[in-house]
């Protein structure tokens, strides 16, 4: 099975995201295109955009970006209850034939100040119930004709997308990525994710929820080819192992200083996600052979709690001991966005390739 290495885009107005250090451009089209072009330029296959309320529309972004690169496949972070199924899976549909089939779906069911759109279901269960219901439907209206669906969250009657997702090889639709770590979220991606996404835990913990989500998958009867695996993690990469290291404690003792002035956003008290990474500082500040866990302490979230430290050589391993348990799919970053998108670019992503290969 080939692998997936894509990039990160924060698609933000505001500047100094995670530390980036760049002041004027953010929010532009001219910034956005520069990153991806960089990212065709430097080996990536693509790169998440991402979602939020206050930030520029992700499709929106996507289809400029899209229209302005030539291999660039931008994972488009989406959430339902913003969209209606049937309406997104012809929008998605429209782009992924306009740019040949890059287009590629990432779900999010996260709280993100649901009441400024409209949207009343804030009860974790019945979001990711709706979750399942919008997967499954928009799976259906990208492949099959008239359909009609009467569920709990959704229905539409007689319903035909035109165009068709763009058709080729084994590719019947844009690949559709899931993240959660409930027991709600892992039922979701069991019977209906292509990928499920996971952030930067050690290997031990990873492994069983992997187990767990091929269990699962058998149970709920899963329709569809196997679950795949991915892996969302920042990577701090540098010449050598100190160099790394070095370059990680000031990024951290920076963090520390402005502690008080973060603002994360994401639902960081109540994500069971989030919480197991907050939770792994406990075991140490560093794991395996060199995930570490302190970021979580002053401020970092999401995919920012926990790091991947080291030389390319180290950072390499690290990724393929992942690869090994069935990772597949890899979304990286570091800041300055640019400047690593280029040193990662250029120094991980032949390692990480040519380990990839049978």
């Amino acid at each position: 099975m080939s692998s997936e290495f894509l990039w990160y885009i924060p698609n933000t107005v505001e500047p100094g995201h995670r530390g980036d250090d760049t002041t004027s451009g953010w929010g532009s089209i001219e910034y956005s295109t520069d990153l991806a072009r960089t990212a065709e330029e430097h080996g990536w296959g693509g790169a998440l955009l991402g979602t939020g309320w206050g930030r520029p529309d992700t499709f929106t972004v996507a289809t400029a970006l899209a229209a302005r690169t030539t291999t660039f496949k931008p994972l488009i972070a989406i959430r339902p209850g913003y969209w209606q199924p049937a309406h997104f899976a012809g929008a998605a549909a429209t782009l992924d034939q306009l740019s040949r089939g890059r287009v590629l779906v990432n779900i999010v069911s996260g709280l993100d100040n649901p009441a400024a759109y409209g949207d009343t279901n804030v009860d974790p269960a019945q979001r990711y119930a709706r979750t399942r219901e919008f997967l499954y439907l928009v799976r259906r209206l990208w492949t099959e004709e008239h359909v009609t669906f009467e569920g709990e969250h959704f229905r539409v009657s007689e319903s035909t997308v035109a165009p068709r997702p763009y058709v080729g090889g084994e590719r019947a639709h844009p690949t559709l990525y899931f993240g959660g770590a409930s027991e709600a979220a892992e039922r979701v991606s069991a019977a209906e994710a292509d990928v499920q996404l996971f952030w930067g835990e050690p290997l031990d913990g990873l492994t069983e929820r992997i187990d767990r989500l091929r269990t699962l998958s058998e149970q709920l009867e899963r329709r569809h080819k196997p679950l795949e695996f991915g892996l969302r993690i920042t990577t701090v990469v540098r010449d050598t192992t100190d160099e790394a290291w070095d370059a990680a404690e000031a990024k951290v003792a920076a963090m520390a200083a402005r502690a008080d002035e973060s603002a994360w956003t994401g639902n960081r008290g109540t994500a069971v996600g989030q919480q197991r990474l907050l939770d792994l500082a406990r075991r140490g500040d560093v794991l395996d052979t060199c995930l570490y866990t302190a970021p979580g302490r002053f401020g970092g979230g999401g995919a920012a709690t926990t790091w991947l430290v080291g030389s390319a050589d180290d950072v390499a391993t690290a990724l393929d001991n992942y690869r090994k348990l069935g990772i597949t799919h890899f979304v990286l970053s570091d800041t300055p966005y640019k400047q690593e998108i280029s040193r990662i670019g250029d120094e991980l992503l032949p390692r990480l390739r040519a380990s990839a290969r049978p």
